[in-house]
């Protein structure tokens, strides 16, 4: 399955461009399974300070993973029909530094509006999922108002990567569940918040 995409960087001041995408027939490998992605992506993030100026790289790997790995794509649970969403973790060992999910969202569902308190890269398998940006505004009387800087509709093939910092909340759109492949680097729970637009709060996520 060659699915062609887009890829994306978002940071935290709420800006969001895109990147240079590496092409799926230059991804092409016999065999590549989860556990060959796994070890590359130890490979990308040992002995580096700030991981999150190895994006693209991360980037480059979970679209070979899925460009090549018709399992990791059909790896996924129904919605819950209570919250809308589920996630399966794709792989947990002790100790290992990353969580490797997929993440199933009826259409219609919403996120919080959040930051990771980590790097994350999110790309789309199924469906069509709706992102919306925020900074906060740096207001001096309230220190967690947030104002949203813009959007894009990602779709099948779409990567997404998040600084540490950056804060987004997404929405499943279209009439079909949403599927996405999700790998997060280590959180920092005292850096990972949930913001409230009303009282312009945040608080531990």
């Amino acid at each position: 399955m060659m699915m062609k995409g887009r890829d994306w960087l978002v940071t935290g001041d709420g800006h969001y461009q895109a990147c240079k995408s590496v092409r799926a027939w230059d991804l092409l490998r016999e065999n590549y399974r989860l556990y060959r992605f796994l070890t590359e992506m130890e490979d990308v993030l040992n002995g580096m300070d700030y991981e999150s100026s190895r994006l693209p790289e991360i980037r480059m790997l979970v679209r070979r993973l899925i460009v090549n790995s018709y399992w990791v794509r059909s790896q996924y649970l129904e919605p819950d029909s209570k919250t809308g969403n589920s996630v399966l973790l794709l792989y947990d060992e002790l100790g290992f530094p990353l969580t490797v999910q997929t993440v199933t969202f009826t259409p219609g569902t919403r996120s919080t509006i959040h930051n990771h308190g980590t790097w994350g890269v999110v790309a789309v398998l199924k469906g069509q999922e709706k992102n919306t940006f925020w900074r906060r505004t740096n207001s001096l009387d309230v220190a967690d108002k947030l104002e949203p800087t813009g959007e894009i509709t990602l779709f099948p093939g779409d990567i997404v990567s998040f600084t540490p910092d950056a804060i987004h909340s997404v929405q499943a759109v279209g009439d079909e569940p949403t599927v996405t492949f999700n790998v997060y680097g280590e959180t920092d729970p005292k850096q990972r918040f949930e913001f409230d637009l009303v009282t312009h709060t945040a608080k531990k996520f």
